[in-house]
Protein backbone atom coordinates (compact mmCIF):
# COMPACT_ATOMS: atom_id res chain seq x y z
CA UNK A 1 0.00 0.00 0.00
CA UNK A 2 1.21 3.51 -1.14
CA UNK A 3 0.25 6.54 0.19
CA UNK A 4 -0.07 9.36 -1.66
CA UNK A 5 1.15 13.16 -0.65
CA UNK A 6 -1.79 15.38 -0.96
CA UNK A 7 -4.14 17.49 1.16
CA UNK A 8 -4.62 15.82 4.50
CA UNK A 9 -3.33 12.54 3.51
CA UNK A 10 -3.12 12.03 7.11
CA UNK A 11 -6.82 10.98 7.32
CA UNK A 12 -5.88 7.61 4.94
CA UNK A 13 -2.77 7.19 6.53
CA UNK A 14 -4.35 7.22 10.13
CA UNK A 15 -7.00 4.77 8.89
CA UNK A 16 -4.44 2.66 8.01
CA UNK A 17 -2.43 2.61 10.99
CA UNK A 18 -5.36 2.26 12.93
CA UNK A 19 -5.89 -1.16 10.92
CA UNK A 20 -2.06 -2.55 11.45
CA UNK A 21 -3.46 -3.32 14.87
CA UNK A 22 0.32 -2.69 16.50
CA UNK A 23 -1.41 -3.53 20.15
CA UNK A 24 1.30 -3.55 23.09
CA UNK A 25 0.62 -5.39 25.75
CA UNK A 26 3.95 -4.71 27.61
CA UNK A 27 5.16 -8.33 26.36
CA UNK A 28 8.28 -8.33 24.10
CA UNK A 29 5.99 -10.86 21.39
CA UNK A 30 3.33 -7.87 21.32
CA UNK A 31 3.24 -4.70 19.71
CA UNK A 32 5.07 -5.71 16.38
CA UNK A 33 5.34 -1.97 15.22
CA UNK A 34 7.41 -3.36 12.97
CA UNK A 35 4.15 -3.04 10.64
CA UNK A 36 3.90 0.04 10.97
CA UNK A 37 7.75 1.45 10.63
CA UNK A 38 7.34 -0.45 6.93
CA UNK A 39 3.94 1.49 6.09
CA UNK A 40 5.44 4.85 7.50
CA UNK A 41 8.60 4.39 5.27
CA UNK A 42 6.70 4.60 2.11
CA UNK A 43 5.43 7.98 2.84
CA UNK A 44 8.73 8.98 3.67
CA UNK A 45 11.10 7.19 1.38
CA UNK A 46 11.86 10.36 -1.00
CA UNK A 47 14.96 11.63 -2.68
CA UNK A 48 17.17 13.24 -0.34
CA UNK A 49 15.81 11.57 2.79
CA UNK A 50 17.94 8.68 5.05
CA UNK A 51 16.11 6.56 6.26
CA UNK A 52 17.09 3.38 8.87
CA UNK A 53 15.20 1.29 10.89
CA UNK A 54 15.98 0.13 14.67
CA UNK A 55 15.25 -2.01 17.22
CA UNK A 56 15.92 -4.54 19.56
CA UNK A 57 14.01 -6.81 18.35
CA UNK A 58 12.46 -8.05 14.74
CA UNK A 59 9.00 -6.69 15.41
CA UNK A 60 9.71 -3.97 17.59
CA UNK A 61 11.63 -1.53 14.85
CA UNK A 62 12.18 2.18 14.91
CA UNK A 63 11.91 4.07 11.92
CA UNK A 64 14.28 6.86 11.61
CA UNK A 65 14.29 9.36 8.27
CA UNK A 66 16.42 12.30 8.26
CA UNK A 67 15.90 15.30 5.85
CA UNK A 68 19.51 17.13 6.12
CA UNK A 69 19.76 20.61 6.42
CA UNK A 70 22.42 22.92 4.34
CA UNK A 71 24.39 24.27 7.82
CA UNK A 72 25.71 21.48 9.89
CA UNK A 73 25.72 23.81 12.71
CA UNK A 74 21.93 24.60 12.47
CA UNK A 75 19.84 22.96 14.88
CA UNK A 76 17.95 19.90 14.54
CA UNK A 77 14.32 19.71 15.19
CA UNK A 78 12.87 16.36 15.91
CA UNK A 79 9.34 15.09 15.00
CA UNK A 80 8.66 12.27 17.81
CA UNK A 81 5.49 10.00 17.18
CA UNK A 82 5.00 6.28 18.60
CA UNK A 83 3.20 3.70 16.33
CA UNK A 84 2.12 0.99 19.42
CA UNK A 85 -1.46 1.45 21.04
CA UNK A 86 -2.96 -0.11 24.23
CA UNK A 87 -5.59 -2.96 24.09
CA UNK A 88 -9.83 -2.66 22.73
CA UNK A 89 -12.41 -4.62 23.67
CA UNK A 90 -14.70 -4.11 20.58
CA UNK A 91 -17.71 -4.92 22.61
CA UNK A 92 -17.45 -1.62 24.97
CA UNK A 93 -16.92 0.02 21.53
CA UNK A 94 -19.60 1.56 18.88
CA UNK A 95 -17.41 0.83 16.19
CA UNK A 96 -14.59 -1.65 15.28
CA UNK A 97 -11.75 -0.23 17.17
CA UNK A 98 -9.16 -1.32 14.59
CA UNK A 99 -11.39 -0.97 11.50
CA UNK A 100 -9.73 2.87 10.94
CA UNK A 101 -13.70 3.86 9.90
CA UNK A 102 -14.03 7.59 8.35
CA UNK A 103 -17.24 8.01 9.65
CA UNK A 104 -18.99 11.74 9.16
CA UNK A 105 -15.67 13.08 9.16
CA UNK A 106 -14.45 11.51 11.95
CA UNK A 107 -11.36 8.66 12.13
CA UNK A 108 -12.55 6.04 14.63
CA UNK A 109 -10.02 3.54 16.45
CA UNK A 110 -7.96 2.39 18.67
CA UNK A 111 -4.92 4.99 18.43
CA UNK A 112 -6.69 7.59 16.70
CA UNK A 113 -6.00 10.13 19.57
CA UNK A 114 -3.24 8.70 21.65
CA UNK A 115 -1.09 9.18 19.33
CA UNK A 116 -1.66 7.71 15.67
CA UNK A 117 -2.95 11.41 14.58
CA UNK A 118 -0.04 12.97 15.60
CA UNK A 119 2.09 10.12 14.44
CA UNK A 120 0.33 10.31 10.84
CA UNK A 121 0.61 13.92 10.40
CA UNK A 122 4.14 14.54 11.44
CA UNK A 123 5.11 12.04 8.21
CA UNK A 124 2.60 13.36 5.72
CA UNK A 125 4.38 17.01 6.63
CA UNK A 126 7.63 15.68 6.63
CA UNK A 127 7.29 14.30 3.25
CA UNK A 128 6.11 17.25 2.04
CA UNK A 129 8.90 19.01 3.45
CA UNK A 130 10.92 16.57 1.10
CA UNK A 131 9.04 15.99 -1.77
CA UNK A 132 9.09 20.36 -2.33
CA UNK A 133 12.48 20.27 -1.56
CA UNK A 134 12.10 22.88 0.97
CA UNK A 135 15.69 24.17 1.66
CA UNK A 136 16.45 24.83 5.44
CA UNK A 137 19.36 25.68 7.36
CA UNK A 138 18.66 23.29 10.06
CA UNK A 139 17.63 19.03 10.01
CA UNK A 140 14.22 17.73 10.17
CA UNK A 141 14.27 14.28 11.31
CA UNK A 142 10.94 12.27 12.05
CA UNK A 143 10.98 8.91 14.17
CA UNK A 144 8.48 6.89 14.70
CA UNK A 145 8.94 4.60 17.85
CA UNK A 146 7.83 1.40 19.25
CA UNK A 147 7.20 0.72 22.67
CA UNK A 148 5.77 3.90 24.13
CA UNK A 149 3.03 2.46 25.59
CA UNK A 150 4.91 0.54 28.02
CA UNK A 151 7.36 2.78 28.70
CA UNK A 152 9.84 3.32 25.82
CA UNK A 153 12.22 0.59 26.95
CA UNK A 154 11.97 -1.17 23.16
CA UNK A 155 11.72 2.16 21.57
CA UNK A 156 13.22 5.59 22.51
CA UNK A 157 14.81 5.01 25.46
CA UNK A 158 16.53 2.13 23.57
CA UNK A 159 17.29 4.72 20.44
CA UNK A 160 18.99 6.78 22.92
CA UNK A 161 21.35 4.35 24.15
CA UNK A 162 22.22 2.48 21.69
CA UNK A 163 21.50 4.93 18.45
CA UNK A 164 21.59 8.30 20.03
CA UNK A 165 23.42 10.36 17.30
CA UNK A 166 20.76 9.53 15.14
CA UNK A 167 17.86 10.63 17.07
CA UNK A 168 19.32 13.34 19.38
CA UNK A 169 17.80 16.80 18.34
CA UNK A 170 17.78 20.67 20.20
CA UNK A 171 13.91 20.20 19.47
CA UNK A 172 11.58 17.48 20.22
CA UNK A 173 7.94 17.80 19.60
CA UNK A 174 5.75 14.83 20.40
CA UNK A 175 2.18 14.39 21.87
CA UNK A 176 -0.82 15.84 23.71
CA UNK A 177 -1.49 19.49 23.90
CA UNK A 178 -2.95 21.72 21.32
CA UNK A 179 -6.88 21.36 22.27
CA UNK A 180 -8.53 24.43 22.11
CA UNK A 181 -9.97 25.49 26.05
CA UNK A 182 -12.45 27.85 25.59
CA UNK A 183 -12.10 30.74 28.69
CA UNK A 184 -14.00 33.53 29.43
CA UNK A 185 -10.57 35.31 28.69
CA UNK A 186 -10.28 34.04 25.27
CA UNK A 187 -9.21 30.66 23.67
CA UNK A 188 -6.29 29.27 25.08
CA UNK A 189 -3.76 26.48 23.40
CA UNK A 190 -2.04 24.38 25.95
CA UNK A 191 1.75 23.15 24.92
CA UNK A 192 2.75 20.51 27.17
CA UNK A 193 6.34 21.56 28.52
CA UNK A 194 7.10 19.02 31.64
CA UNK A 195 5.00 15.73 32.96
CA UNK A 196 4.70 13.45 36.20
CA UNK A 197 7.50 11.47 36.73
CA UNK A 198 5.82 7.10 37.07
CA UNK A 199 7.01 5.34 40.29
CA UNK A 200 5.56 1.70 39.53
CA UNK A 201 6.09 -0.54 41.77
CA UNK A 202 4.69 -4.09 42.23
CA UNK A 203 3.14 -4.80 45.87
CA UNK A 204 3.74 -8.50 46.88
CA UNK A 205 1.24 -8.88 50.06
CA UNK A 206 2.50 -11.98 52.11
CA UNK A 207 0.00 -13.96 54.11
CA UNK A 208 0.06 -17.78 55.16
CA UNK A 209 -1.39 -20.61 52.78
CA UNK A 210 -4.26 -22.99 53.97
CA UNK A 211 -6.83 -24.89 52.91
CA UNK A 212 -10.33 -23.31 52.24
CA UNK A 213 -12.42 -25.22 54.50
CA UNK A 214 -10.46 -24.03 57.06
CA UNK A 215 -10.31 -20.36 57.02
CA UNK A 216 -9.18 -19.81 60.18
CA UNK A 217 -6.06 -21.68 60.05
CA UNK A 218 -4.79 -19.77 56.82
CA UNK A 219 -3.60 -15.93 56.98
CA UNK A 220 -5.35 -14.96 53.56
CA UNK A 221 -2.99 -12.17 51.50
CA UNK A 222 -5.75 -11.60 49.44
CA UNK A 223 -7.76 -9.87 52.52
CA UNK A 224 -5.23 -8.30 53.36
CA UNK A 225 -4.63 -6.96 49.98
CA UNK A 226 -8.20 -6.06 49.80
CA UNK A 227 -6.83 -3.81 52.89
CA UNK A 228 -4.05 -2.30 51.20
CA UNK A 229 -5.86 -1.53 47.84
CA UNK A 230 -8.48 0.36 50.66
CA UNK A 231 -6.19 2.41 51.69
CA UNK A 232 -4.26 3.07 48.72
CA UNK A 233 -7.48 4.04 46.70
CA UNK A 234 -8.54 6.34 50.02
CA UNK A 235 -4.86 8.08 49.87
CA UNK A 236 -6.05 12.06 50.31
CA UNK A 237 -2.42 14.09 50.08
CA UNK A 238 -2.73 17.87 49.89
CA UNK A 239 -2.19 19.63 46.47
CA UNK A 240 1.56 21.08 45.57
CA UNK A 241 1.30 24.15 43.62
CA UNK A 242 4.79 24.10 41.75
CA UNK A 243 5.81 26.57 39.51
CA UNK A 244 4.71 24.74 35.88
CA UNK A 245 1.09 24.97 37.82
CA UNK A 246 1.62 28.10 38.88
CA UNK A 247 2.71 29.20 35.28
CA UNK A 248 -0.30 27.62 33.45
CA UNK A 249 -2.85 29.12 35.81
CA UNK A 250 -1.44 32.98 35.39
CA UNK A 251 -1.24 31.86 31.27
CA UNK A 252 -4.92 30.62 31.72
CA UNK A 253 -6.68 33.74 32.96
CA UNK A 254 -8.80 32.31 34.94
CA UNK A 255 -11.65 34.30 37.26
CA UNK A 256 -10.34 35.46 40.38
CA UNK A 257 -11.86 32.71 42.28
CA UNK A 258 -11.45 29.41 40.44
CA UNK A 259 -7.51 31.37 40.51
CA UNK A 260 -7.55 31.38 44.12
CA UNK A 261 -8.82 27.78 44.30
CA UNK A 262 -6.22 26.37 42.17
CA UNK A 263 -3.57 27.91 43.67
CA UNK A 264 -5.03 26.79 47.12
CA UNK A 265 -3.22 23.24 48.18
CA UNK A 266 -6.35 21.96 50.04
CA UNK A 267 -9.13 23.95 48.13
CA UNK A 268 -8.13 22.16 45.03
CA UNK A 269 -8.77 18.88 46.10
CA UNK A 270 -11.82 19.35 47.42
CA UNK A 271 -12.78 21.14 44.09
CA UNK A 272 -11.91 18.81 42.12
CA UNK A 273 -13.79 15.92 43.74
CA UNK A 274 -17.02 17.51 43.13
CA UNK A 275 -16.43 19.57 40.45
CA UNK A 276 -19.30 18.66 37.88
CA UNK A 277 -16.69 19.28 34.72
CA UNK A 278 -15.05 15.73 35.64
CA UNK A 279 -12.04 15.87 32.47
CA UNK A 280 -10.93 19.20 33.25
CA UNK A 281 -11.41 18.84 37.22
CA UNK A 282 -9.75 15.54 36.32
CA UNK A 283 -7.13 16.77 34.64
CA UNK A 284 -6.48 19.80 37.40
CA UNK A 285 -6.27 17.19 40.09
CA UNK A 286 -3.36 15.15 38.97
CA UNK A 287 -1.22 17.94 37.63
CA UNK A 288 -0.91 19.27 41.76
CA UNK A 289 -1.32 15.49 43.73
CA UNK A 290 0.56 12.45 43.80
CA UNK A 291 -1.72 9.82 42.73
CA UNK A 292 -1.58 6.17 43.44
CA UNK A 293 -3.96 4.14 41.77
CA UNK A 294 -4.20 -0.14 42.32
CA UNK A 295 -4.78 -1.59 38.72
CA UNK A 296 -4.00 -5.35 38.99
CA UNK A 297 -4.11 -7.80 41.23
CA UNK A 298 -3.03 -11.47 40.69
CA UNK A 299 -3.14 -14.37 43.37
CA UNK A 300 -2.03 -17.97 42.52
CA UNK A 301 -3.71 -20.79 43.81
CA UNK A 302 -7.74 -22.15 43.71
CA UNK A 303 -10.88 -22.16 44.95
CA UNK A 304 -10.24 -24.23 47.84
CA UNK A 305 -6.75 -22.80 48.60
CA UNK A 306 -6.12 -19.86 50.56
CA UNK A 307 -3.42 -17.66 49.25
CA UNK A 308 -0.07 -17.08 50.88
CA UNK A 309 0.85 -14.10 48.63
CA UNK A 310 -0.47 -11.96 46.10
CA UNK A 311 0.77 -9.71 44.08
CA UNK A 312 -0.44 -6.08 42.61
CA UNK A 313 0.65 -3.28 40.48
CA UNK A 314 0.30 0.13 41.82
CA UNK A 315 0.51 3.48 39.20
CA UNK A 316 2.13 6.39 40.90
CA UNK A 317 2.42 9.41 39.14
CA UNK A 318 5.33 12.20 40.68
CA UNK A 319 5.07 15.80 40.72
CA UNK A 320 7.85 18.34 39.90
CA UNK A 321 10.55 17.57 43.68
CA UNK A 322 9.14 14.52 44.32
CA UNK A 323 11.90 12.09 44.42
CA UNK A 324 11.38 8.06 44.67
CA UNK A 325 12.32 8.85 48.48
CA UNK A 326 9.34 10.12 49.09
CA UNK A 327 7.25 7.68 47.56
CA UNK A 328 8.32 5.10 49.72
CA UNK A 329 7.97 7.39 52.61
CA UNK A 330 4.10 7.73 51.58
CA UNK A 331 3.77 3.73 51.39
CA UNK A 332 5.24 2.94 54.35
CA UNK A 333 2.66 5.88 56.15
CA UNK A 334 -0.43 4.27 54.15
CA UNK A 335 0.39 0.83 55.19
CA UNK A 336 1.31 1.15 58.55
CA UNK A 337 1.13 -2.21 60.25
CA UNK A 338 0.96 -4.05 57.25
CA UNK A 339 4.25 -2.86 56.31
CA UNK A 340 6.18 -5.94 57.45
CA UNK A 341 3.89 -8.34 55.27
CA UNK A 342 4.20 -6.22 52.06
CA UNK A 343 7.44 -5.82 49.68
CA UNK A 344 7.85 -3.32 47.09
CA UNK A 345 9.60 -3.41 44.06
CA UNK A 346 9.45 -0.66 41.33
CA UNK A 347 9.55 -1.53 37.98
CA UNK A 348 11.77 1.70 36.77
CA UNK A 349 13.52 3.82 39.21
CA UNK A 350 14.59 6.52 36.42
CA UNK A 351 11.57 7.03 35.88
CA UNK A 352 10.27 8.16 38.72
CA UNK A 353 11.31 11.93 38.48
CA UNK A 354 9.10 14.34 36.81
CA UNK A 355 10.53 16.18 34.01
CA UNK A 356 10.49 19.91 32.24
CA UNK A 357 11.63 22.12 29.36
CA UNK A 358 11.87 26.00 29.42
CA UNK A 359 9.26 27.63 28.06
CA UNK A 360 11.52 30.66 26.96
CA UNK A 361 13.17 29.30 23.95
CA UNK A 362 13.00 28.99 20.03
CA UNK A 363 10.79 26.59 20.12
CA UNK A 364 8.06 28.07 21.53
CA UNK A 365 8.34 30.95 19.54
CA UNK A 366 8.02 28.81 16.58
CA UNK A 367 4.76 27.10 18.03
CA UNK A 368 3.40 30.45 18.83
CA UNK A 369 3.68 31.82 15.49
CA UNK A 370 2.41 28.67 13.47
CA UNK A 371 -0.66 28.37 15.99
CA UNK A 372 -1.29 32.43 15.26
CA UNK A 373 -2.24 31.34 11.42
CA UNK A 374 -4.84 29.32 12.82
CA UNK A 375 -6.15 30.55 15.94
CA UNK A 376 -4.69 34.66 16.05
CA UNK A 377 -6.75 35.33 18.98
CA UNK A 378 -5.46 31.85 20.81
CA UNK A 379 -2.59 32.07 23.58
CA UNK A 380 -0.45 29.12 23.99
CA UNK A 381 -0.17 28.52 27.70
CA UNK A 382 2.97 26.04 29.57
CA UNK A 383 1.24 22.67 31.35
CA UNK A 384 2.04 19.86 32.64
CA UNK A 385 0.54 16.58 31.80
CA UNK A 386 -0.12 13.66 34.03
CA UNK A 387 0.61 11.02 31.75
CA UNK A 388 4.02 9.77 30.12
CA UNK A 389 5.50 10.59 26.94
CA UNK A 390 8.74 9.73 24.92
CA UNK A 391 9.59 13.45 25.95
CA UNK A 392 11.42 12.45 29.02
CA UNK A 393 14.19 10.51 27.49
CA UNK A 394 15.04 13.41 25.35
CA UNK A 395 15.23 16.22 28.57
CA UNK A 396 17.42 13.86 30.10
CA UNK A 397 19.88 14.29 27.13
CA UNK A 398 19.11 18.19 27.33
CA UNK A 399 16.97 18.35 24.40
CA UNK A 400 13.98 21.05 24.38
CA UNK A 401 10.60 18.96 24.54
CA UNK A 402 7.53 19.58 24.30
CA UNK A 403 4.72 17.87 23.83
CA UNK A 404 2.07 19.66 20.75
CA UNK A 405 -0.69 19.16 18.20
CA UNK A 406 -3.16 21.25 16.88
CA UNK A 407 -6.79 20.33 16.88
CA UNK A 408 -10.09 21.97 15.67
CA UNK A 409 -12.72 23.31 17.02
CA UNK A 410 -14.67 20.51 16.93
CA UNK A 411 -13.07 18.21 19.25
CA UNK A 412 -13.43 19.44 23.02
CA UNK A 413 -11.27 19.58 25.81
CA UNK A 414 -13.07 17.13 27.79
CA UNK A 415 -13.64 14.47 24.91
CA UNK A 416 -10.07 14.59 24.29
CA UNK A 417 -9.13 13.74 27.74
CA UNK A 418 -11.21 11.21 28.07
CA UNK A 419 -10.94 9.07 24.72
CA UNK A 420 -6.78 8.34 26.04
CA UNK A 421 -7.23 4.28 26.88
CA UNK A 422 -10.65 4.36 26.29
CA UNK A 423 -13.63 3.28 24.15
CA UNK A 424 -14.74 5.28 21.18
CA UNK A 425 -11.45 6.62 20.40
CA UNK A 426 -11.51 9.22 16.86
CA UNK A 427 -10.41 12.19 15.74
CA UNK A 428 -11.79 14.50 12.95
CA UNK A 429 -10.38 15.05 9.74
CA UNK A 430 -10.18 18.54 10.11
CA UNK A 431 -7.53 18.20 13.08
CA UNK A 432 -5.77 16.25 10.84
CA UNK A 433 -5.34 18.87 8.10
CA UNK A 434 -4.37 21.47 11.08
CA UNK A 435 -1.47 18.97 12.12
CA UNK A 436 0.07 18.12 9.04
CA UNK A 437 0.25 22.13 8.25
CA UNK A 438 1.33 22.79 11.52
CA UNK A 439 4.84 20.73 11.85
CA UNK A 440 5.51 22.05 8.31
CA UNK A 441 5.27 25.52 9.73
CA UNK A 442 6.88 25.02 12.71
CA UNK A 443 10.29 23.35 10.81
CA UNK A 444 10.50 26.15 8.24
CA UNK A 445 9.81 29.13 11.09
CA UNK A 446 12.22 27.56 13.25
CA UNK A 447 15.07 26.09 11.17
CA UNK A 448 14.57 28.95 8.30
CA UNK A 449 14.91 32.27 9.05
CA UNK A 450 16.32 33.19 12.10
CA UNK A 451 14.00 34.52 15.09
CA UNK A 452 15.45 36.74 17.97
Amino acid sequence: MTVEAAPQASTELVQHLIRLGCVNTGQPDSGDETKASELLRQVVDLPGVELESYGPLPNRQSLVARLPGSDPMAPTLLLLGHTDVVPADPTDWRHDPFGGELIDGWVWGRGAIDMLCVTASMAVAFADLARRRVALPGTVVFCAVADEEAGGKAGADWLLRHHRDAVIADHVLTECGGTPLHTPSGMKLPVLVAEKGAAWCTLTVHGTAGHGSTPLIGDNALVRAAEVVRRLAAYRPLGVIHDTWRGYVAAMQFDPELEAILLDPTAITDWAEHHPDRGFAADCHACTHLTISPNVLRADGKTNTIPGSVEMEVDIRTLPGHTLDDVQRVLDEILAELRPFVDIEFFDPGWATSTASPVDSPLWRSIERASAAVYPDARCVPAITPGGTDARFFRDHGCTSYGYGLFSRELGYDDYVAMFHAKDERVDVHSLGLMEQLWADIAVDLLGERHP
